[in-house]
């Protein structure tokens, strides 16, 4: 790390005192100061769970959070809708439940958006399928085509409102072979640098079928590979990206997240789903705006305290601004979800603390202004899945670090107490 960008580490600090995280509170409130909100809560508005959060804030400063409202449980299969809230007010209070993308009995999630900078639309790509067949019967090739994982785009020009009704990408970004198929989750990437400003770049994953006169049945972990989805036209026309495919078993590369840095080039991080590789994060990057990859995915051991999770990344804006990344922070549990951030464009990262000690799964980043950030992530008391909240962390510079005297912490940082968040030394 250059000595300017050392001297400019951002910190972390929570918008407001945190209060209990226990407490159940109405679905429209926003506890602490509009700190946070509660978006959507496990068994209102006609779903048992929401799940697999993704959110994006508009041109128009709208924020939108997207989940998968799952009528008849946790679970991944039955009947999925798509569903979208809308805050006008950073997340403080949220607009009615509207559903996106019906299932109408099938499975329909993996919700990835991402606003187009050139006209403001937001573009929304995600998959599905029957709602009668599992992952793994996909994944082993029991599933006719057309009952299996399918793509789709859609498009909103009202800021959210309406979405045009979906339309089938599958023969567009998919290779022979292929069974499981998944978008995301979370944000995906309008790229604004390097040799493709504009395109709208979705990071997803996909698995394979085993090779010919393999006694695998094709459900092995080994068959999940990463890729990417672009468009170059607003999401009108799509092309495959760069395909992960050496199934070694060693990296499993599952559930991308993707990021453009400052340089131009886009990083990627990854699930690594149990793969013989010590720890359970992936990364690697792309010079050619997700054509191909610089390196294939390797893992990122200063994330090895992350479960076998999805995580989602987020470049900030400005100078000498961090990459983050949200995940769980307990190893072997969904629990603790809390941030990290890297100055050397995803090559280290710092953990900067847990915003909860509660349990806690997916989570979606989100830059809301040039100090303020919100996290849209899956919690509860009991469990995971018991709601999705919306926290705002507002985020300062540090100054530069003095030399301390003997005994002496330097002044102006900010560190991890236990899981409680972001106390001064």
């Amino acid at each position: 790390m250059n000595p300017r960008s050392r001297s400019l580490l951002t910190s972390l600090v929570l918008l407001t005192t945190l209060t209990s995280l226990t407490a159940r509170q109405p679905v429209h409130a926003a506890p602490g100061g509009c700190g946070s909100s509660l978006p959507y809560v496990s068994g209102q508005g006609g779903y048992a769970v929401y799940r697999i959060p993704a959110v994006v804030k508009t041109g128009h400063d709208t924020v939108l959070a997207f989940a998968e409202g799952r009528r008849g449980g946790a679970g991944d299969t039955g009947h999925i809708d798509v569903v979208l809230r809308r805050s006008t007010d950073d997340g403080c209070t949220w607009g009615p439940l509207t559903v996106v993308t019906a299932g109408r009995g099938h499975t329909r999630g993996n919700p990835a958006p991402v606003v187009d900078p050139r006209t403001g639309a937001v573009v929304l790509v995600t998959c599905g399928n029957d709602g009668a067949v599992t992952e793994a019967q996909i994944m082993r090739g029991e599933v006719a085509p057309e009952r299996g994982r399918r793509v789709f785009v859609q498009r909103s020009w009202d800021d959210g409102r309406r979405f045009t009704a979906p339309r089938d990408i599958t023969a567009e970004v998919t290779r022979p072979g292929w069974r499981w198929y998944a978008t995301g989750p979370g944000h995906a990437v309008a790229l604004t640098r390097g040799p493709h400003p504009g395109r709208l770049l979705i990071p997803a994953n996909h698995s394979a079928a085993p090779p010919a006169g393999s006694p695998d049945t094709g459900q092995e972990a080994r068959y999940y590979g990463g890729h990417a989805l672009y468009s170059d036209d607003g999401g009108r026309d799509w092309r495959l990206g760069f395909v992960d495919d050496g199934y070694d078993g060693v990296t499993n590369a599952n559930e991308t997240s993707a990021a453009q840095l400052p340089d131009g080039r886009v990083y990627f991080g990854s699930r690594d789903q149990n793969g013989t590789a010590p720890g359970n994060r992936l990364d690697t990057y792309s010079s050619d705006g997700g054509q191909a990859l610089d390196r294939p995915f390797a893992v990122q051991p200063a994330l090895n305290a992350v479960p076998v999770v999805q995580g989602s990344v987020l470049q900030l804006r400005g100078p000498d601004a961090p990459l983050l990344f949200s995940a769980p922070s307990v190893p072997t549990a969904r629990r603790a979800l809390a941030l990290w951030s890297s100055t050397d464009a995803g090559r280290t990262f710092t953990g900067l603390g847990a915003l909860t000690a509660r349990p806690a799964a997916y989570s979606d980043l989100v830059q809301l202004a040039p100090g303020t950030i919100g996290v849209l992530y899956e919690t509860g008391a009991q469990g995971p899945y018991e709601s999705l909240e919306f926290r705002r962390i507002r985020l300062r510079q540090a100054p530069s670090p003095v030399p301390p005297g003997p005994g002496k912490r330097p002044p102006g940082r900010f560190t991890a107490r236990g899981t409680l968040g972001w106390l001064p030394r």
